[in-house]
Parts: C-alpha cells; sequence; structure tokens
C-alpha cells in the first residue's frame, strides 16, 4: 500500500542520515534527501489515486488497541499538503542551510550539524505522514508525541541559548497539551468502546444519556489539550517563541504542517469520535468558540505590534489556526468546508511568506520589518511572490484565502447561534484587516522607499534558484485555488457530509 510506504520510507531515510557518521560531501548529502522527498510525494499523489479504501495494521498493543492505519479522503488532503510544504522547503533549505553556518566543503562540525538537521527534517515529515493516516485514536496519539520529539531539535538547531530556552518552551507546552488528551483516551474507550476513526462519531445514544457530562468534560479537555500545538490561547506562548530561533525552512514546516496536526486531531476528535450530534448546542461548543474568536483577534494585535518579521508571521499563525479552530466549532457544512479549505491555503500561503523571510535574511541579514525599506527595489521578484501570498493570508480574490474565508464567515452567518452568527464574521473581518496592517507596510515600504532612499547604491539581488523556485511554486498553489477552487471545494463537501 503507497500510503504506508510513504510513511516509513522517510522515517527510515532520515534514521538513515541520522546514524551514517559521515558522507563525503555536502553534494551527496542534499541528493539523499532530495531523492527521500521526492519518492515520498509520489507516494502520496499515488495514495490519492488509489482504488478504494486501504487499512493497514501495523501490530497490536493489546487486544483491542491495534495500531491501526488507514487512508480516508481527510489523510489525502492533509498528506499532500503537508508533502508539498516540505518538498518546497526542503529544496529551499539546500540553498539557505549554508546561512546556517555550512559550506561547500562541510567542516565535520558543520556536515554533522545539517546531516542531523535533515535527518529529522526527514523523520518529522513521516511522522506528520503517519498522522494523516492514522486509523484509531491510540495509532495518532503515539505519532503526536513523536511528532513533538522529533520536530524538537529543528528549533534547537542553531543551539544558542535562545533555542535550547524556546525548545524546551515548545516541549514543555506540546507535552503537557497531549497529557491533557490522553486523559480523553480512557474514556472514549470505555464509554465509546472502540477508539476508532468512524465518520458521524462512535459515541452511542446510551453513553451519551448515561455518562453525558464526564463524556463532555473528556472532549473539552481534548481539544484544549490539542490545540496548544495549534497555538490556541491561553497556551500559544510557545509558537512566537520556536519561530524566530529556527531555520526559515523549519518554521515554514512548524508553522504551516506541524501546527496542522493539531487541527487535523481535533478534526477527528470532534467529527469521527464525539460526532456532531454530541457536541452541538452543548457548553462545549460555546467555549471552544469564544477560545478559538479570542485567539484569532489576539494573534492579530500581537502581530501588528511586533516589529521582528519571523515573530510578526508566527503571531500569524496564531490567529489564522483559530480561523480554523473556529469554522470547526461552528459545525455546520459551510464552515467545516472553509476550514478545510484554509488548512490548505494557510499551509501553502504561510510557507511562503516565512521562506521569503528566510531569503531576505539570508541575502541581507535583516530580520526587523523596519530595516527593510527598499526591499522591494533589491528582490522586486520575491517581494511581489510576498505580496500575493500577503493578499492570499487577507482574504483578498483571486486567492485561495478570499475562498475559505468567504465559507467561514457564511458559515458562521448560517449557524444560526445566537450573538456568534454576527460576533464571529466581525471579529474575521477585523482580524483580515489587523492582517493587511502587519503584513502590507513590509510591501509598501519594501516598493516605495521614499525619496530619501539612496537609489545610488541599489543593487538588485534576486535569491538562487533554489531559493527562487519554490516560492515561486507555492505562490502559485495559493493563487489556482482562488482561481479554479471547484474541484477541491466538490472534494472537500463530500468529506464534510460524510462527517456531518
Amino acid at each position: 500500500m503507497y500510503f504506508v510506504l510513504s510513511i516509513f520510507f522517510p522515517i527510515l531515510a532520515g534514521i538513515y542520515l541520522l546514524v551514517r557518521k559521515e558522507m563525503k560531501d555536502r553534494r551527496n548529502l542534499l541528493i539523499t534527501v532530495a531523492g527521500a522527498l521526492a519518492v515520498t510525494a509520489v507516494l502520496v499523489v499515488l495514495t490519492f489515486f488509489r482504488s478504494g479504501p486501504g487499512m493497514f495494521t501495523l501490530f497490536n498493543l493489546t487486544d483491542r488497541l491495534p495500531l491501526l492505519f488507514k487512508a480516508d479522503e481527510v489523510s489525502v488532503v492533509f498528506s499532500i499538503m503537508a508533502v508539498l510544504v516540505f518538498l518546497c522547503a526542503g529544496v529551499f533549505s539546500f540553498e539557505y542551510m549554508k546561512h546556517e553556518k555550512t559550506d561547500g566543503t562541510m567542516s565535520k562540525e558543520s556536515h554533522m550539524k545539517e546531516k542531523r538537521y535533515y535527518g529529522f527534517y526527514l523523520v518529522v515529515l513521516g511522522v506528520v505522514i503517519a498522522l494523516c493516516f492514522a486509523g484509531n485514536l491510540i495509532t495518532f496519539y503515539l505519532f503526536f508525541e513523536i511528532l513533538t520529539l522529533s520536530s524538537m531539535p529543528l528549533v534547537l538547531h542553531n543551539g544558542s541559548r535562545e533555542a535550547v530556552m524556546a525548545g524546551l518552551k515548545y516541549l514543555f507546552y506540546s507535552l503537557s497539551g497531549a497529557y491533557m488528551s490522553l486523559f480523553g483516551l480512557y474514556f472514549i474507550e470505555r464509554y465509546g468502546n472502540t477508539l476508532t476513526f468512524s465518520e458521524g462519531g462512535v459515541i452511542s445514544a446510551q453513553a451519551a444519556s448515561s455518562h453525558g457530562g464526564i463524556l463532555l468534560l473528556t472532549a473539552m479537555l481534548m481539544l484544549v489539550g490539542f490545540g496548544v500545538k495549534a497555538g490556541m490561547f491561553p497556551m500559544h506562548a510557545w509558537l512566537t517563541t520556536a519561530h524566530p530561533v529556527a531555520p526559515a525552512p523549519a518554521s515554514a514546516i512548524l508553522s504551516a504542517v506541524i501546527v496542522k496536526a493539531a487541527v487535523l486531531a481535533i478534526v477527528r476528535v470532534v467529527y469521527y469520535i464525539f460526532g456532531v450530534s454530541f457536541l452541538k448546542e452543548t457548553w462545549v461548543q460555546t467555549v471552544w468558540m469564544v477560545l478559538s474568536l479570542l485567539t484569532v483577534f489576539m494573534g492579530s494585535m500581537l502581530a501588528y505590534r511586533e516589529p521582528v518579521l519571523k515573530k510578526r508571521l508566527a503571531y500569524s499563525t496564531v490567529s489564522q489556526l483559530s480561523y480554523i479552530l473556529f469554522g470547526l466549532s461552528v459545525m455546520n457544512a459551510g464552515a467545516v468546508t472553509g476550514s478545510l479549505l484554509h488548512v490548505l491555503c494557510h499551509g501553502f500561503i504561510k510557507a511562503d511568506l516565512f521562506l521569503c523571510a528566510g531569503a531576505v535574511i539570508y541575502m541581507t541579514g535583516k530580520t526587523k520589518v523596519e530595516e527593510l525599506r527598499g526591499i522591494g527595489k533589491e528582490m522586486p521578484l520575491l517581494m511581489w511572490c510576498y505580496t500575493i501570498a500577503s493578499l492570499g493570508l487577507i482574504g483578498i480574490p483571486p486567492t485561495g484565502g478570499f475562498i475559505s474565508k468567504w465559507y467561514l464567515a457564511e458559515g458562521a452567518l448560517s449557524s444560526g447561534m445566537a450573538g456568534f452568527n454576527w460576533i464571529g464574521p466581525v471579529i474575521l473581518l477585523v482580524s483580515a484587516l489587523l492582517t493587511a496592517g502587519y503584513l502590507l507596510p513590509v510591501t509598501i515600504y519594501g516598493f516605495f522607499p521614499g525619496a530619501d532612499f539612496d537609489y545610488e547604491n541599489l543593487r538588485k539581488k534576486e535569491p538562487s534558484r533554489l531559493m527562487t523556485i519554490p516560492v515561486l511554486v507555492l505562490t502559485a498553489l495559493s493563487v489556482l485555488i482562488g482561481l479554479f477552487p471547484e474541484g477541491v471545494i466538490d472534494y472537500l463537501s463530500r468529506i464534510v457530509v460524510k462527517i456531518m
């Protein structure tokens, strides 16, 4: 089965790099990584074209707890987004990692450091795909924990004190959230009799009536626990600490993919374990919607005030991920469709923005927004990609971000929930205006630096092709979804019909 190979091939390739003592030169290392990324991408795409459902049991932890993998429509959506982002960020890193104190000849120390980075990069890819294809909650939970442990070295890469503290903070927050979710597994297995994902949920009417209180509390704990990795208030602080210290390609996959593991977890818990009929119009839904909207607004406000570009983008991730969580919390077809579409759009857009920021850092060493006057004159192609991606995140047509936010707003308006049917769209609109306020100044001052700018010493210095092509691909994907949304919307709508 292709999806099983797509899980274990990158993990084994990553372990191979980690345990191998030497490679003759950097070129061999990059060829190995590129080959592993390409093969994994092909395997995931082949899974999309498979005939019939796929299922594979690796082994049984107990008689009732199999380590189960299953390919369905949701897993395909998340895995395709993940592998495309990993592929683009990986190619980008081939040039960017020279910035991380490596060189063409590769000293022993720099060689080991870069080899370790790519080893964990491939392992994380395999673990993410394993999460996408997890067939039950115990499998998902095990790989969710492994994801935290395997991605932490990407945050720790440069070895500075700030990186170590950020890595420890990431570890503490992630494990704390996961442990909150762990309690849910016991109650679900006891009262739902299974941890296997099933469209519409596994909680029976009898269990809902006799143990409704404890199950609702369990659902809330799991939402908050998994929401930690999505940066949901009040446990969002790790995200804005980890991004500035991580290499730009690692920041791209952290923001675009790894945080989506939490979104996928919530999709599985809400729509495949508890079910809409059990959670809708309960206090759990109300609290979830409040936390999501609060995080949307808070993330946007903090991003607006942040002077460091990568940290500004990190706060933006906090806000944008809660767009997705809010749509899922509304629990109607339009909003859920918008959330799943925003998973794709945000993944491509945010990876694009972080790679653009990384290219600027690589070429100029500048990290703060106020330092980027005239950057559009120096790197016009790169900044046009940044601008288009920014418009997508704001929700301006013809980008995919406009389509996803349209569905989110329309779903909220038609939800029929008193107060939230208008508060939700208002907060989303205010957040969109704030998004414009913290992203577009880079464009404005980049292309229009003012009369006092030193035009005489201006030199155009676009990044290399290895950095430019991934940025162009991600920009194109964000626009193509907006120009031709019908196929994607139809596919997502079929998913929503099954799980509602």
